[in-house]
């Protein structure tokens, strides 16, 4: 499928080749900072958006039709998976997602169920429609979120600031851990393997809470279960996207797994950090989403002296180092990619 895409440039950055500037595509780039995601948020709930693939197809393209990126991705959320598994999942305004039933003790932890991925057969669907309307313009990226930040949301039973009851259930009950991370990894393997059959591109691994774990818990808890997941999907021409909140500590320990493309937060040198990774493993960020606030002339100049900081390195990938914020201006976005899209090394 990739040999047939009219703008490859984004497989071609993630396979570690030459690109005549960075691809670019953002965490979160169809969301709630574009007036036309509201038009469709304002008629459905969140979950009825990810659930129907035509809606879902809608604002995946959002961000293709508006902006121009070099790569779509799907419109979903990680915790779908848990939801399969049998989390009862809702998503409140201002509050943001919660699990009624969160996993305390091995009685609730028995109860979910890791052969659940035909509960996501939606996806699936919804991938199909964005490949027709695509139409081999442009790739489109798969994801799935990784095994510890799933476990935090289902043992927090929503988001955290501390993950207070999920490192004490690390530290005292680490079998317990151990085994609804392996639950939660057979799913994402199946589900992942679901979308890669149904026409995705590439496929991204969100760990958005890694940097809770210290170094040690990251990999026993985090890093072997990535690892597995990475080794057991169907990977043959698609890329894989490591992303871990904590990948400028955890990165060493991230490409062990041998990912395609580890994908940087904001608080490392991107140069260093290629510099001392595998010839063959891509980066993708780092630029600080906090910096597309700013005046568009200061924009331009550090997309331009990150971009300068990576000449002459293949396997560059252009991304925020976590995902476009909800009063993000619009047309700061939209000049991002415009500069980065003037850009030729």
């Amino acid at each position: 499928m990739n040999k047939t895409l009219q703008n490859d440039l984004f497989i071609r950055a993630a396979f570690g080749q030459q690109t005549e500037r960075p691809p670019v595509w953002m965490m979160r780039q169809a969301g709630r900072y574009m007036p036309e995601y509201w038009e469709i948020k304002n008629k459905y709930t969140f979950l009825e958006m990810c659930k129907t693939p035509e809606i879902a197809a809608d604002v995946t393209m959002l961000p293709v039709d508006l902006l121009d990126i070099d790569a779509a991705i799907l419109f979903s959320d990680i915790l779908v998976t848990p939801e399969a598994m049998g989390g009862d999942l809702s998503f409140e305004q201002g509050v943001g997602p919660r699990f009624s039933n969160p996993v305390r003790n091995w009685e609730d932890a028995e109860k979910l169920n890791a052969q659940s991925a035909d509960r996501l057969q939606y996806v699936a669907d919804a991938i199909k429609v964005i490949q027709e309307r695509l139409n081999g313009s442009i790739p489109l990226i798969g994801f799935a979120g990784a095994p510890f930040t799933i476990l935090s949301y289902l043992v927090e039973g929503k988001s955290s600031r501390d993950f207070k009851l999920t490192k004490t259930l690390l530290n005292n009950d680490p079998k317990l851990a151990h085994y609804i991370l392996q639950k939660i990894t057979d799913l994402t393997v199946d589900y992942l393997n679901m979308q890669i059959a149904a026409g995705v591109n590439a496929v991204q691994l969100f760990d958005s809470w890694a940097m809770a774990l210290t170094w040690n818990d990251y990999i026993e808890f985090g890093h072997a279960y990535t690892q597995q997941i990475i080794s057991r999907i169907n990977r043959e021409s698609i890329p894989v996207i490591s992303f871990a909140r904590g990948s400028s500590v955890f990165y060493p320990i991230m490409s062990e797994a041998k990912p395609d493309v580890i994908s940087l937060d904001w608080n490392a040198d991107i140069l260093n950090v290629k510099n001392n990774l595998p010839k063959e493993i891509a980066v993708q960020g780092n630029f600080d989403p906090i910096i597309l606030y700013a005046d568009k002339p200061v924009i331009r100049k550090k997309i331009h002296e990150l971009f300068e900081r990576m000449r002459g390195q293949d396997g560059f990938l252009f991304n925020l180092g976590h995902g476009i914020m909800p009063d993000m201006p619009f047309d700061h976005v939209k000049y991002t990619v415009d500069v980065i899209k003037e850009f030729r090394y």
